[in-house]
């Protein structure tokens, strides 16, 4: 895996061996930044289950103003630090090795916004639902944000954001909401 676009294009990303995790694979971020692209510049980025942080340092790559990288796996954590020492970010950067619920909580108890979220847990915690009503009734996401999910199977039941893009690849779904609120 690399980065693709943007100032950091061609940039290796390594730790896709880390128990666990299951990166967004090139052509399917290719595809998937394409989508979003004008969202990007300027925005401020969640990588909630951010694994190796692949589509957060993509996003920076591309010019988002600042990435919150979360992951519960401390071996993912400290891959992320040593790759924005590498990048020379941390001014753009912060990093949480908390769970989902609690990082969800420190944005809303600290009153941070989102222009983009990037969902990707675990296929079989099914979890997507809760969050994004999470996000909805605490409102941690800007008007016009983007949330993008990956996801194995269409459960989600999402009705209060316009469903923007759903494709598959694969084994696997990329389905965008837009808050058009």
């Amino acid at each position: 895996m690399k980065i693709i676009s943007g100032d950091f294009k061609g940039r290796v990303i390594k730790g896709f061996d880390i128990e666990g995790t299951r990166p967004t694979m090139d052509r399917v971020k290719e595809s998937l930044f394409g989508t979003i692209q004008f969202y990007v510049n300027d925005s401020i980025v969640l990588d909630l289950f951010a694994g190796t942080g692949n589509l957060g340092f993509e996003a920076l790559s591309n010019h988002a103003k600042f990435c919150y990288f979360n992951d519960i796996n401390i071996k993912c954590t400290k891959y992320i630090e040593s790759v924005i020492k590498e990048l020379n970010i941390k001014d753009k950067t912060k990093v949480l090795n908390i769970n989902y619920k609690k990082a969800l909580n420190y944005f809303k108890d600290n009153n941070i916004k989102f222009d983009l979220i990037f969902l990707d847990p675990p296929y079989k915690m099914n979890i997507l639902n809760e969050i994004i009503i999470y996000i909805k009734e605490n409102e941690i996401i800007n008007k016009n944000g983007l949330i993008i999910c990956e996801v194995d199977d269409l459960y989600l039941n999402i009705d209060f954001y316009e469903k923007i893009k759903e494709k598959k690849y694969g084994s696997k779904y990329i389905v965008i909401y837009k808050n058009n609120l």
